[in-house]
């Protein structure tokens, strides 16, 4: 199942609205939060669809419109969990062979913390920031990959300048290990703030890639500041500053 949600309407729609009530012990900011995730139509849509989160629509609507996800592809998936990403990457590369006829790809996933196991993806609790630990990956998983991609995201300090040098220094490591395992012509698909990659990152990502792109895909709260960046047509590791 893939594309954006659009809204019903009609007569007859009763309104489905669920308004949370405030419990004692619990913040404002909390019942806000439950409010909007039990009337959020992605979650109502997850839950149906069998995947562990709204986040996994955003992968969906990047895919469909740079279609990097496809049969027989090796991918990196970087701050995995709760496991969305890659469940839409085992369908899409056919990394269980369920598809007839088409390769198998295989989706490695890792995430600080430990994920609930996915059939058809290997999955493994590291800090991608920790020192080797581009180095441990790297042997999981034994070869090259076609695809990198990472959702990581720092804990919101609620100052936006720290929140974006936090994020874009996850951005940076990933692309770090982007270069060193992408085959040619891989992608990259990374987390950003609004501002998106800048400065010497996207000088370096301009160099190893033919096409840049930073997209906000349709499942990502209209309210939230993130996009992500989407590096396709990889041509080698750029030369250091």
């Amino acid at each position: 199942m893939s594309g954006p949600l659009k809204p019903t309407s009609g007569r007859g729609r009763r309104d489905l609205f669920v308004k949370v009530k405030s419990a004692k012990g619990r913040k404002l900011s909390s019942t806000l939060w439950l409010q909007r995730q039990l009337n959020d139509p992605y979650v109502m849509r997850a839950k149906a669809d069998g995947y562990r989160g709204r986040a996994a629509y955003k992968i969906i609507e990047l895919d469909d419109r740079f279609r990097f996800l496809v049969p027989g592809a090796r991918v990196v998936d970087l701050g995995c969990a709760p496991g969305g990403w890659c469940q839409v990457a085992v369908d899409r590369v056919n990394a269980l062979g369920a598809k007839k006829g088409k390769a198998a790809g295989r989706v490695l996933g890792v995430d600080l913390q430990e994920v609930e196991a996915i059939r058809g993806a290997e999955l493994h609790v590291l800090d991608f920031l920790e020192e080797g630990a581009d180095d441990r990956v790297r042997e999981w998983l034994g070869g090259r990959a076609d695809v990198v991609m990472s959702d990581m995201a720092a804990a919101a300090s609620g100052h936006q300048q720290t929140d974006h040098l936090r994020i874009i220094a996850l951005c940076e490591a990933a692309a770090e290990f982007a270069f060193d395992v992408l085959e040619p012509g891989g992608t990259f698909v990374a987390k950003v703030l609004a501002g998106g990659a800048e400065g010497e990152l996207l000088r370096r990502l301009k160099a190893a890639f033919t096409r840049i792109s930073h997209v906000k895909p349709p499942a990502s709260r209209k309210d939230s500041s993130e996009k992500y960046l989407v590096a396709t047509g990889f041509r080698g590791a750029p030369p250091e500053a």
